[in-house]
């Protein structure tokens, strides 16, 4: 039979003539008469099951009939569902469940919105707007915790299938390597005995035929070098085969089948393709929203009829709002008494801490931090009547020297000083005692450091340890040749005679 005129037009990929079919009756002719009153005529498609002769494989066919079936499949998953079907095909979003999620309450399947800046996923019912916004609302809700869990559920249902494919492939490895050995010595066999024929009919030639004989001489060194080629080829697999497995790749093997989840989480796997995974054996996933109790019902549909349902919690923990650490605070609160905000925001920068924001202070986040927690600002004018606290550099000029030895006299104990906190600058009190301390001309009883060292038979720093615990007294002169520390390690005592007298 003649199939040309099938063939008239360009082959369409999604005509089952081009598939090699021969079929009749796709289409119903059909008899209306219109509002004006004229009879019309209207065509109408078949389902498959109706049609009148479905011949397969009637004729050769520019594509097969599974490519055929496979296209239609794709056509119809592509096409704009209606609101009780399937969805379409599968999109770029990162809503997990597009396309297989349905209402629990009107049975509809969801549809996909994405909102703020990172683009959330969610699912949300379309029966509220039915008929011209009058239906009835059925869910709104959030999309990342119910994919979470569908997700898990996911992957915990495939471990064992991903386990049993590794094993079956653990036996098909080896098992391919021999079928592929086995076929290349099956071509170099083939060569050999086409070669071998070659030469048989080259030398029962007879000489006097030399046209015939250079035709089979040159066939027969064409045969000769397909059997090389061949046995080349052979050995060249023959030393890449691997061998049989050992036990260490067959552990890794078998890990195989637990790596599903670091392949699900890979970055390398795109939404899309978690999608194509998850809808292979999910069918679809009813989720029904209790408002009152913040939960939501999954109930997830398997291929093959296997249902699981799981119970999910929307309450989400409040995240505390941004606030400084509470020990910024109470320091804050601390060094405010005695400092302006400038000098307290560089003893927070140098012990290392960060406002709320991980910012470094400055002096207006210091007024800023102080009047939200009503902390009172510092007062100069505010001096204890114990006497008046100054700085190093202050301290250095009213005692008439210089801010370094002011730092060792606090070192060593000399005189005492006041560090709100480590970083904070040190502040000294100046008194009628620290002023008493420095005069010009020792006093009977008071020598100089060394002195002091070799009667005591002591080193300096237990002279400066003694001098700060109280056990003895120090000055500091001004004036002489010997002017510095003097201590008193002499005691006078009247002498034992002078009663006497």
């Amino acid at each position: 039979m003649d199939h040309s005129h099938l063939y008239r037009h360009p082959p369409s990929l999604t005509n089952p003539v081009y598939a090699g079919a021969y079929i009749y009756g796709k289409t119903n002719q059909e008899r209306y008469v219109d509002q004006a009153g004229h009879l019309r005529k209207r065509i109408r498609r078949l389902p498959r099951s109706k049609w009148a002769v479905l011949i397969r494989d009637h004729h050769q066919g520019f594509i097969n009939w599974e490519t055929y079936e496979m296209n239609q499949s794709r056509i119809a998953k592509n096409t704009h569902p209606a609101p009780h079907q399937a969805a379409g095909a599968i999109r770029e979003g990162s809503a997990l469940l597009q396309g297989i999620a349905t209402c629990g309450r009107c049975g509809r399947r969801l549809r996909v919105y994405y909102q703020g800046h990172h683009s959330t996923p969610g699912y949300y019912c379309a029966a509220n707007s039915i008929v011209n916004g009058r239906g009835m609302f059925c869910l709104r809700v959030g999309g990342v915790r119910i994919d979470e869990a569908v997700a898990r559920a996911f992957l915990d249902a495939v471990a064992p299938a991903g386990i049993e494919a590794a094993l079956v492939a653990e036996k098909n490895i080896e098992a391919g390597h021999e079928a592929d050995i086995a076929q290349w010595r099956l071509q170099v066999e083939r060569a050999r005995y086409e070669t071998q024929r070659t030469e048989r009919r080259y030398r029962s030639v007879e000489p006097e035929n030399r046209l015939v004989a250079r035709t089979l001489e040159a066939e027969w060194e064409s045969r000769l070098s397909e059997l090389a080629a061949a046995e080349a080829e052979l050995a060249r697999r023959q030393s890449q085969h691997p061998g049989s497995i050992t036990d260490e790749q067959r552990t890794r093997i078998r890990a195989l089948g637990t790596d599903l989840r670091r392949v699900w989480e890979a970055s390398t796997t795109t939404d899309r393709d978690r999608k194509e995974l998850l809808q292979t054996v999910l069918e679809e996933v009813i989720i029904a929203v209790a408002p009152a109790e913040s939960n939501t019902h999954l109930t997830l549909r398997w291929r093959g009829g296997a249902v699981s349902e799981l119970d999910l919690s929307l309450r989400s923990r409040r995240i505390p709002p941004v606030r400084t650490a509470e020990d910024t605070i109470d320091l804050v609160r601390r060094l405010a008494v005695h400092y302006p905000d400038a000098l307290v925001a560089g003893i927070l920068n140098r012990q290392g801490r960060r406002t709320a924001n991980g910012d470094r202070f400055t002096a207006n986040k210091v007024g800023n931090l102080r009047r939200y927690w009503q902390i009172p600002r510092f007062d100069a004018a505010t001096v204890s009547s114990e006497g008046e606290l100054v700085t190093i550099q202050r301290a250095a000029e009213i005692l008439g020297v210089v801010p370094s030895t002011v730092h060792r006299w606090l070192a060593d104990g000399f005189i005492a000083g006041e560090q709100i906190t480590p970083g904070a600058p040190w502040r000294i009190r100046i008194n009628n005692e620290i002023r008493a301390r420095f005069i010009q001309k020792a006093p009977q009883g008071y020598v100089p450091m060394l002195e002091a060292t070799r009667l005591l038979g002591v080193s300096r720093q237990t002279v400066l340890q003694r001098v700060k615990h109280g056990d003895l007294s120090a000055v500091h002169v001004r004036c002489g040749k010997r002017n510095g520390l003097y201590i008193k390690a002499l005691v006078t005592q009247p002498a034992l005679f002078d009663n006497l007298s």
